[in-house]
Order: structure tokens, then C-alpha cells, then sequence
């Protein structure tokens, strides 16, 4: 028998500790949380087995639980570390990118509305320089409105109306 004596140096390096283990476990248990909370069409993309996918369906079933989806979320993590997460977690990277250029694109467009019912013209010129396909008669009709509305202390369906329209035409430029 071919017996090698293991060295300190050989132990350091298979040495993870237990708050490692921890934090890893942790750093599952927020994957799988993350999961949980995805929208149906986002879960679709990610590349999940069966097992994981049961154990998701059932953390939707325990969310308002708390200290059972806290379980349920450890039970998710304890999945996840006997299975290659990093295609999972491009996916996620993925859907995280796009998710956060939509709330870049809808805060430039709440800017862009906030400025039309604070500084009327010159707003509206300067928001049709950037988006030659909006009209300027129909944007000040809406301004008008949004301001007759918030005067009345009536329901903002003009001012939703004027970001869907923004909306609609700074889509049209992407």
C-alpha cells in the first residue's frame, strides 16, 4: 500500500469553514428567493430540473407563511448545492439587465412628464427634439388636462394618459 502522509498545507487548502459553508448556503437560499419571485415568463427561461421546479411552485403556494417559505427557501438552497448553478445565474443576470434598463427607461420617461406639467414650452420643445413622432397639439392638450385635473383634485387618468403616450413614441425610437 502506497500510503502518502498529508501535509498541513494540503488540509489548508481543502479547509472551508463554517461560516463559508454559511455563507454559501445564504447565498443559495437568496438564489432560490429570487426565484420564487420571478414572473411566470422569467421562471420559463431559467433551466430548471423537476425537483427545483416543484419546490418553486411550492414556495409561491408558502410567500405569505413566513417562517415556512423561510424553511422552504433553506430546503430551495439545499437543492441548489448539489446541482451547476451558473446557467441559472446568467439567466438571472440576464433577466436582472433587462429589467433594470425598463425602470431606466420609465424614470427618463417620468422625467420627461414631470418637466412637461412643470415647464410647458419649453419642455415640450425640448421633448420633441428628441422624439420627432410626438405631436406638439396633443401634448399640450394633455398637459392642460393633467393640470385641470390635479386643480380639481380629480383622478389622474390625464396624467397617465400623457406617460402611456410618451411611452408609446420613445418605443417606437428603440
Amino acid at each position: 500500500m502506497n500510503h502518502q502522509k498529508q501535509t498541513q498545507d494540503d488540509w489548508d487548502d481543502d479547509y472551508v469553514s463554517k461560516s463559508e459553508l454559511k455563507r454559501e448556503a445564504t447565498a443559495l437560499q437568496k438564489l432560490g428567493e429570487e426565484l420564487v419571485n420571478l414572473k411566470p415568463a422569467e421562471l420559463e427561461r431559467v433551466p430548471l430540473d423537476e425537483d427545483l421546479t416543484d419546490a418553486i411552485a411550492t414556495g409561491h403556494k408558502l410567500k405569505g407563511k413566513h417562517e415556512a417559505f423561510r424553511r422552504h427557501l433553506q430546503y430551495i438552497g439545499k437543492l441548489m448545492r448539489n446541482r451547476d448553478i451558473e446557467e441559472i445565474k446568467e439567466v438571472l443576470d440576464q433577466i436582472r439587465s433587462r429589467n433594470n434598463s425598463t425602470n431606466t427607461r420609465l424614470h427618463k420617461l417620468e422625467k420627461w412628464r414631470d418637466r412637461l406639467l412643470s415647464e410647458g414650452d419649453d419642455a415640450i420643445n425640448a421633448v420633441l427634439a428628441e422624439c420627432h413622432t410626438l405631436e406638439r397639439q396633443k401634448l399640450r392638450q394633455l398637459v392642460s388636462r393633467v393640470k385641470k385635473e390635479h386643480d380639481a383634485n380629480q383622478p389622474p387618468a390625464a396624467f397617465r394618459e400623457l406617460f402611456k403616450y410618451l411611452r408609446e413614441h420613445f418605443e417606437e425610437m428603440l
